[in-house]
Formats: structure tokens, sequence, C-alpha cells
């Protein structure tokens, strides 16, 4: 939808025009999966597509909320701007962010209409919360005169998800809306949130995310059981080595010599994951930025096999796209992305592969689960920002 439509759509719904356009993008990580809480580095990307809030002031001293796929709008006084609401409304991913400036003495003077649009693609495990969030984050830290630099905006963003939508999530998905950069890709540390822009130069090469129409679930049980068992795999491990943080801080060798003190088989192959992923993100990011771009694909293709194996969080529908994918000639590498248990595979696919990458691993899928994928072509381009 052009941002023409979308201000005539503000028009039709409150009867007068915005006064400002906030854009914040989805994300896809390129490598690094359930590494981040485990104290370890991902590799995630800001996309060209994401969610635009349209704002105006109102003389109601409320907040309303209106979503174009959603037909109400939602209005709430200024009293009850701190209490989620129930059934799992949506508002509460923009409602939970306004909530943290209030909780952080900001007081809401002006009443506000506020219209939401998004093109990523719900459910496919791509970051649609974690874009709103982001987008409303920045825009209020414009209204309340807040001056909070982007890895506050993207903290906000996290408290509202953990507050809100009660699903514990890492700090990825906001971080990566926040901070990210046209055409660079973000080395993140998510125990310290220190990090390095790292420019993705792909000639010839496009990042494809293919989605398997699965719907991703963050707020599983499954998530949740992966998160225990490295915590289980943690606390068996400092019973040989008291000091460790987490999972991410043993080398593979290092690993190796006490990974006999995790009993649980489970919660071996998990642990296994963790650092062997830990790994492949740092050698992953030194072979982009050494051009080394054959490397790279090799690491992502190792990521979903460890995904699959160790983490067992793919699947028929993450594992038919990535497989078909490796079948084809051209494609340098394809892993699942995001929390796994459906959403999207990220590939990277020279030009002139394409058409035949769609087509054929289109027509396998189809054949094996009887849903139809649906391919972007992903453009990496700059996180949260004020449109006009």
């Amino acid at each position: 939808m052009e941002l023409k439509e979308l201000k005539q759509a503000f028009l039709e719904a409150y009867g007068k025009e915005s006064e400002a356009v906030y854009f914040a993008p989805g994300r896809v990580n390129l490598i690094g999966e359930h590494t981040d809480y485990n104290g370890g580095h991902v590799f995630p990307c800001a996309l060209s597509f994401g969610t635009y809030m349209l704002l105006a002031k109102n003389d109601m001293h409320v907040m309303r909320f209106k979503s174009l796929n959603m037909p109400q709008i939602i209005e709430l006084s200024f009293d009850k701007l701190t209490t989620p609401l129930p059934d799992n409304s949506w508002v509460n991913y923009p409602l939970g962010c306004i909530a943290q400036y209030i909780k952080r003495g900001f007081k809401p003077v002006d009443g506000y209409d506020m219209l939401i649009w998004g093109n990523v693609p719900a459910g496919a495990g791509l970051s649609s919360s974690a874009a709103l969030e982001v987008v409303t984050a920045c825009a209020f830290n414009d209204i309340f005169g807040a001056g909070y630099d982007k890895t506050e905006l993207a903290k906000i963003g996290q408290l509202s998800e953990h507050e809100f939508a009660l699903v514990n999530c890492g700090i990825m998905d906001q971080f990566a809306s926040a901070q990210g950069k046209k055409d660079h890709a973000i080395y993140l540390n998510c125990d310290t949130l220190e990090f390095e822009l790292v420019p993705v130069k792909l000639d010839g090469v496009k990042v494809v995310i293919s989605n398997t129409h699965s719907p991703h679930k963050l707020d599983s049980g499954a998530y949740n059981d992966r998160v225990a068992q490295c915590k289980k795999a943690l606390e068996e491990l400092r019973s040989v080595r008291p000091q460790l943080k987490n999972l991410a801080e043993l080398s593979e060798a290092e690993f190796e010599q006490i990974k006999g003190a995790i009993k649980d088989p489970i919660a071996l192959r998990r642990a296994e994951h963790v650092v062997g992923e830990c790994q492949r993100t740092v050698d992953a990011v030194e072979a982009l930025k050494k051009g080394d771009i054959t490397l790279f694909g090799k690491l992502m293709c190792a990521s979903h096999v460890s995904l699959r194996d160790n983490y067992e969080v793919t699947g028929l529908h993450l594992d038919t796209l990535a497989e078909e994918a490796w079948k084809i000639d051209g494609v340098i590498g394809s892993r699942m992305t995001g929390g796994g248990f459906g959403g999207c595979t990220v590939s990277l696919v020279k030009d002139e592969a394409i058409p035949a990458f769609i087509e054929k691993v289109g027509e396998a899928y189809h054949a094996k689960t009887g849903i139809k994928a649906d391919f972007y072509i992903a453009e990496i381009s700059d996180g949260v920002h004020r449109v006009e």
C-alpha cells in the first residue's frame, strides 16, 4: 500500500489528516539461531517491509488505535494505558510500549489517534510484532521528548512483549528493527548488546525468504521447553565449571572436554547446537567480511542441520523448503530462520537461479505438504525512522 493510500485511510478513519508517519522494519536472521537467550551472537538484518504508524493529536484525552487489518477503533482513556487488554488483543503490542513510558514518569498530555498497517507476513517469524512495538516506541519517544537512543527503543519493545503480550522473547527482533542499516547486518552480542554493523555485499546474489505458511508460534510450549533444556544443560555443566555464566562462553573444544557432565541426552543435544551455532555465527561473519560467500552459505546449511537434528525445531515444512533449496544449482546456502516450528527459511540465491528456485522449490513443497509457499526477494533496509 502506498503512503498516499495510508493517509487516505487515516482520513477516512478519523475525519482528519495525519500529522506524522513512522516506519519500523521486520527482520530476518541470517545465522545464529537460539543463541540469543544463551548469551551468544546473532546476525540479523532489517527488511524493506515492516509496519507503518500514522498519528495525529485529538482533543479527547484518549488514545485511539486502528489497524487496517481490523474493523474497529479501540479507544482507551489515559487511566487505562498501563493495563493489558484481555483476549490477546493486538493493541497490547503498542499499548505495552506506551505503558513503558508512563512507568518511566512520562505522562500523556494530548490524546492521539493512530493508524497501523504492515506488510510483514503475520505468523511467518519475520517479527511483525517487534516492528509494531518499535514503531510505537519511536513515535512516543518523539511525543514525550524522551530522547532515548535506538537501543533503548528496542528494550522498550522487548518489555512490552514480556509484560503485555506475555511472550518472554529475546532482544534480537526489536534490536534489528531499531538498529538496522541499509545493506548491513547486525553482529549482536545478546548478552552485552554490543554490536557491529557488517556490510552485506552480495554481488549477483539475493536474499530470498520462503514462507512455509505453517504458522510460527513464538509462545509455543516447545520453544519454552528448549529454553528450559538449555538451562538444565548449563546447570549440569556448572558442576565442573562453576563460574560458567552461559553456554555461549564455551568453545567447541572446551565443550567437548566437559560435556560428559550433562547426563540428560536431550539437554546434551540442545547444548551441542548452541555451542556449535555460536562458532558458526562467528565464522560466518568473518567469511562475509572476507567476501567468502561460499563459506557463509555452507555455514547456513550446517546451521539448519543442527537445528533439525540437535535442536529439533524444524519439522516437515521447514526441512522440505531447505532441503529442496539445497538441490538447486545457484543456491549458496539455505536454512530455517527465526524460532522455528513453522515460519520461514532464508536462502542466498544467485540472480540467474531465482526463477528456477521459486518454481522447483515451490512445486516440491506443494507436492509434499499440500501448501503453497510464498517467496520474497528481500532488500536489507534501515531501522525505525520517521518518514514524515
